[in-house]
C-alpha cells in the first residue's frame, strides 16, 4: 500500500495534520495548567510524530513526501487553532470604557451571568463608565455583542488572566451555576 506515491503523500499529510493539531492543543493545555492531560496527549503526539517523520526519512529521495510533511504541518497549525477556539478553555477579562454612563449595563451583564465590577472614570472628553468583566472564554463573543449593542463606540480591551482567586463569581462558576 505504501508503494503508491499518492497514498504515501496522503498518509504523510494526514499524519502531520493530526500531529501538529495535537501539538497545538498540548501546548495550550500546558499553558492553562492542565499538566496531566497535556502529558497524556504528548504520549499520543510523539507516536504520531515518529510515524510521520519515519515515513519521510525512509523515503527522502521522494520530494513530494517532504512537501506533504511541510504542508501537513502548516494545515495542522490551523486545525489545532480552530480546535482550541472551539474548546475555548479558561477565562477572559474584558475591560470596557463606555461614554454611555448607564447604571443598567452592569446589572444587565450580571443578570446574564458575567462577573462585573464597575466604577466611574474620567476621560479626556468627560465622565465615563469603566467595567471589568470576567467570563469563560466560550462566552467571549456573546459578551462583545452585548456590549456593542448597547454602545457601538465602547472601548474594549481583553486579556486572559493567569490566576483567579476568591470572589463569589469564581465559586459560582466552579459549581456550574452560571450561563444556564
Amino acid at each position: 500500500m505504501l508503494e503508491n506515491s499518492y497514498v504515501m503523500v496522503a498518509i504523510i499529510l494526514i499524519i502531520n495534520i493530526v500531529y501538529v493539531s495535537f501539538f497545538t492543543i498540548r501546548m495550550i493545555l500546558t499553558l492553562k495548567g492542565q499538566r496531566y492531560l497535556a502529558a497524556f496527549l504528548s504520549m499520543i503526539e510523539v507516536v504520531i510524530y515518529v510515524m510521520g517523520l519515519g515515513l519521510v526519512l525512509n523515503n527522502l529521495n521522494e520530494i513530494q513526501n517532504l512537501i506533504a510533511y511541510a504542508v501537513g504541518y502548516g494545515i495542522g497549525v490551523i486545525v489545532g487553532m480552530k480546535i482550541e477556539e472551539k474548546l475555548a478553555l479558561g477565562y477572559i477579562t474584558v475591560n470596557v470604557i463606555t461614554a454611555e454612563y448607564d447604571k443598567n449595563l452592569p446589572k444587565l451583564l450580571r443578570e446574564n451571568g458575567y462577573g462585573v465590577t464597575d466604577w466611574e472614570a474620567h476621560g479626556l472628553e468627560g465622565n465615563r463608565m469603566a467595567l471589568q468583566i470576567l467570563t469563560p472564554r466560550k462566552f467571549e463573543l456573546k459578551l462583545y455583542d452585548t456590549i456593542k449593542n448597547i454602545d457601538p463606540k465602547a472601548f474594549i480591551i481583553a486579556y486572559e488572566p493567569k490566576t483567579i482567586h476568591g470572589g463569589f463569581w469564581v465559586k459560582s462558576v466552579k459549581r456550574g451555576k452560571l450561563f444556564k
